[in-house]
């Protein structure tokens, strides 16, 4: 357990320092753990203490990106799914070839492969298949710098080549204020509302010099206020029908209707409804929702989660009662169920047991990797089965992820260091230069493809291929390349989607 914790803390502090740019973060808990290792091979933890931080990890990865992956599967997100497979298995021939080019044993090709994509649980699968032996960690570890800093070397060299257009990041919601066009008849706020653009919410209203709710019969004519709030398209098409945007004319005013911020800490809250929660005996609005760093229309249907906090307009003064039936603790984002997480965990451990036969004899299993991330793909999008609430605070989930990452990494890394330290002097170079090979094949495949032959954009194209070879460092260097954070959407679609075809894929390569 020292030799693990001193893994797990000085490899986060090499992570930190840049290496051409690049930070490996929880990554380069793999290279102190292998110096460890060659140091001290007695100090390995056992294998139980890895496999739990994997399972910690996917579960929480399948949890986050459920719903975008689902929801990926309509419109072009199929596509990129298709694309990045297809990167994957040519990744897979890659490996396959090279590695008998160069005489490696086919477990060290799985590690190599795995390596390249710095995918973890492919690692795991690898380790399984190949009966527990080194050599797979030892091929990932050669491999992986390669895997994380080649994918981003390759991004800014297309954009210096082809130069495409980054369209500009826009927000996923505004809000404005607007002053109704002079003469318009009396009209109802409803009336109103049914004729703006789908997504556009009326939030407050202006009326003879007071801000007020936007009561549904409350009547409206020119000159009057309204603060709407919508899609930043559906927005601008609703101050045209409208009038003209006169921005503070009711933030100025906080007299008789101010702006609110509470934290959602109740359970009572936890995975109802905005249509279905009980409100204060006073009138209030939901503004916006805000989860993690992402903003929400406070649709009907939107559901809530620990954590998440509500922008609320309401009557000057009624904060500490708003917090107060909010709940508004910070204990929020760290609220987790474990009842969930334990049938989520055992679910996921036993789908993984299922035997999956192939064509002509023989079979697979997604194992202790694919299982509990395919479960929790599936909880994750539903959101709540049988009252039971499957999703977590963004905050508890990155916690939960990252340190079970960690351990993963530290404990495969320390039982692998002696061999690692052996087989690098012998072949080392032979390694690094295979899973250059593998690298460009999917970084190229997805670009190239992307770009010349399907027209995807560049900033969803990065995205898919970030999501292809896996590590959030690569999507961080991504979103820096582009100066926006639109390369997340295909990071979710395509990441989940895509650690599953490498867990299956080193099976298939082993078997």
């Amino acid at each position: 357990m020292l030799a693990l914790f001193i893994a797990i803390g000085l490899g986060y502090a090499l992570g930190q320092l840049p290496v051409l740019g690049v930070t490996f973060g929880a990554g380069a808990v793999l290279f102190s753990g292998l110096a460890i290792g060659a140091l001290a091979p007695r100090a390995a933890p056992p294998g139980l203490v890895g496999t739990l931080g994997l399972l910690m990890f996917l579960y929480g990865t399948g949890i986050q990106y459920g719903p975008q992956c689902v929801a990926g599967l309509k419109g072009p997100g199929l596509r990129w799914i298709l694309l990045a497979l297809a990167a994957v298995v040519a990744a897979l021939f890659a490996a396959q070839a090279v590695g008998g080019m160069l005489g490696l044993s086919v477990a060290m090709q799985a590690g190599m492969f795995a390596g390249a994509g710095t995918s973890t649980s492919a690692l795991q699968a690898a380790i399984t298949a190949a009966g527990g032996g080194a050599e797979p960690t030892i091929g990932y570890a050669v491999a992986y710098p390669v895997g994380v800093i080649g994918p981003i070397l390759l991004m800014g060299f297309m954009l210096r080549l082809f130069r495409p257009e980054v369209p500009a990041p826009a927000p996923s919601l505004r809000h404005a204020e607007v002053t109704l066009r002079p003469g318009m008849p009396a009209r109802s706020v409803a009336e109103i509302t049914a004729d703006l653009p789908e997504g556009i919410m009326v939030l407050a209203m202006r009326r003879e010099h007071q801000n007020a709710p936007a009561e549904p019969g409350a009547r409206l004519a020119g000159g009057d206020g309204l603060l709407i709030v919508g899609p930043p398209a559906a927005v601008d098409q609703a101050i045209a029908r409208l009038g003209e945007e006169e921005e503070g004319r009711l933030a100025k005013d906080r007299a008789a209707y101010d702006i609110v911020r509470v934290t959602v800490s109740r359970p009572a809250f936890r995975g109802r409804t905005l249509a279905t929660i009980p409100m204060p005996p006073f009138a209030v609005r939901i503004a916006e929702v805000r989860r993690g760093d992402s903003l929400m229309l406070p649709g009907p249907e939107l559901e809530l989660e620990y954590g998440d906090v509500l922008v609320l307009l309401a009557e000057s003064g009624r904060q500490p009662e708003l917090a107060a039936h909010f709940g508004d603790s910070v204990k929020g984002n760290a609220e987790l169920s474990f009842i969930s997480i334990g049938i989520g965990m055992a679910l996921g451990l036993l789908v993984g047991m299922i035997s999956i036969p192939l064509p002509g004899g023989g079979g697979f299993s997604l194992g202790v990797a694919g299982g509990p991330l395919v479960v929790a793909l599936v909880l994750g999008w539903r959101g709540r089965t049988l009252g039971i609430g499957w999703r977590m605070p963004v905050a508890a989930n990155m916690v939960l992820r990252n340190f079970g990452l960690s351990i993963f990494l530290g404990q495969v890394a320390i039982a692998s260091g002696r061999p690692f330290v052996e087989t690098v002097a012998a072949q080392g170079p032979a390694v690094l230069a295979g899973a250059a090979l593998v690298l460009a094949t999917i970084v190229l495949t997805v670009l190239l493809i992307g770009h010349v032959i399907l027209r995807i954009r560049i900033d969803d194209l990065f995205g898919v291929c970030a999501g292809a070879t896996g590590n959030p460092a690569i999507l961080a260097g991504a979103n820096r390349l582009l100066g926006s954070d639109r390369a997340d959407v295909g990071y979710a679609i395509v990441f989940p989607t895509m650690t599953i075809a490498k867990i299956v894929a080193v099976q298939l390569l082993l078997g």
